[in-house]
């Protein structure tokens, strides 16, 4: 079958055009922006891409058509699918018929940590033989790719919240069918879709609903909006995990890189490991408890947790010169920067901590989080902040005690006359940032130990 994938260089229809691919059909597809990462995958795997859309783009006529989530009505190609009548369908439905329904799915949802939490899952599975197969929505540290099939029963997905299609607005993950639901936490978030919060729990509601009686949901015990949801109606076995729940983490170090589990008040395993924060510790934990669902026991979860890799932007160190360490993370929630701030401050006491934000998000930009950005970064010695384009607020107002920008040019000019030896840099956003991580880097390399650029 000729199956042709409108918007296929998003992570999760890149990934629906790999694992297509791997079923056997001949798979091509189009973008706006053709670019690496996802680009080079794709044409590494052998599939056609096509820079723009437009209707001759669907010659030949393909068998079937899917449509991403970024493209709407008005659009060229779209448009010419339904007016040639083309059979179509959304990604994630696509991928529910022709592989989630065979296979035991365990899937991660939440506002937080969603990649990271499906990274650690999917590596328990394999570094314990089970050869899942996954769709992350980022490039996992143990796996050469971000999305892959296997004859395993097993699938892992990560399952965010955002809508599925213009013809379809429930959220993708309704479409997942899970037998292990992981349920991270949940904030508002996505302000461009959802309205508030009261929202977004009413799709979690929609999720907890497609839960099988023989499954398992697993959530953290104190968050106050996901057992609000819960209590909207649940048929599934629940677990929890926190201090009233089955399962507890108890640090043994600040830092989170050594903690023990503990299961029914008896410690059952103990991790140590080079990942950061609190945050990845609970993180770890819905990773340990969902393997245990399907046999994995907590020691062998933790051994395999001891060879695990970060994903790629997840408190990911870039490179060190003159002193200076460079981390990049992909934090863009204040809820994610003030714990990415903290597990870095907690590892390295005795540095002081440079964050620089692009505030890029939907969510941002429209201003939803303008009140509690600033305490976010608190625990950072200082802050660097650019005010981009289409944000619809003024950074300087709320935040007196930041270095705010126009462009990354004076960011970066100024940011390179701050910096001493033994400071951590930790650059954080969603996107690309124009490229300041490279370009910072190159500039700390051209400095010499007085500071001055060669």
């Amino acid at each position: 079958m000729h199956i042709h994938i409108v918007g296929i260089c998003g992570t999760f229809m890149g990934g629906v055009a790999a694992i297509a691919q791997q079923l056997g059909h001949h798979v091509t597809g189009s973008d706006a922006q053709v670019y690496p990462p996802m680009s080079t995958q794709l044409e590494n795997l052998g599939i056609g891409l096509m820079q723009g859309y437009s209707q001759d783009n669907l010659k030949p006529r393909p068998d079937l058509v899917v449509i991403g989530n970024a493209l709407s009505r008005g659009n060229d190609e779209v448009e010419a699918v339904l007016r040639e009548r083309i059979p179509y369908v959304s990604g994630a439905q696509w991928l529910h018929d022709n592989v989630l329904t065979q296979r035991w799915v365990l899937a991660v949802a939440g506002t937080h940590g969603k990649t990271t939490t499906a990274s650690m899952l999917s590596w328990i599975l394999q570094d314990n033989g089970f050869d899942p197969g996954f769709m992350i929505g980022g490039v996992p540290g143990n796996f050469p790719v971000s999305a892959r099939l296997t004859d395993s029963n097993f699938f892992v997905i990560e399952a965010d919240e955002y809508d599925t299609a213009f013809f379809d607005k429930r959220s993708k993950f309704v479409h997942y069918a899970p037998d292990t639901l992981i349920l991270n936490n949940l904030e508002f978030d996505h302000a461009d879709i959802f309205p508030d919060l009261a929202a977004i729990q009413r799709q979690f509601s929609h999720l907890l609903r497609v839960v099988p009686d023989t499954g398992q949901v697993i959530l953290p015990n104190n968050d106050a909006a996901l057992n609000e949801a819960l209590e909207k109606g649940c048929w599934s076995p629940v677990v929890r995990m926190g201090e009233q729940g089955e399962w507890q983490a108890k640090l043994l170090k600040a830092d989170g890189t050594e903690f023990e589990v503990y299961y029914q008040r008896e410690c059952v395993a103990q991790v140590s490991w080079d990942v950061l924060g609190l945050h990845n510790v609970n993180n770890a934990m819905m990773a340990i408890i969902a393997a245990a669902h399907v046999g994995i026991k907590a020691e062998q979860s933790a051994q395999a947790l001891f060879r695990f890799k970060s994903p790629k932007r997840r408190m990911e160190l870039l490179g060190e010169h003159h002193g200076v360490k460079v981390f990049d993370d992909f934090a863009h929630h204040p809820s994610a920067i003030k714990t990415t701030v903290s597990g870095l401050r907690q590892h390295q006491p005795e540095r002081r901590i440079i964050a620089v934000l692009e505030p890029r998000s939907n969510t941002m930009k429209m201003g939803v989080h303008s009140d509690t950005l600033a305490e976010a970064l608190n625990g950072a010695d200082d802050i660097f902040v650019l005010q981009p384009e289409g944000l619809k607020w003024r950074l300087a107002e709320k935040m007196p005690n930041a270095h705010v920008f126009e462009s990354t040019d004076d960011l970066l000019a100024e940011l390179i006359t701050e910096v001493n030896e033994g400071d951590s840099v930790l650059i954080m956003s969603n996107g690309s940032f124009d490229g300041l991580h490279p370009r910072f880097l190159k500039a700390l390399q051209k400095l010499d130990h007085t500071g001055a650029e060669q």
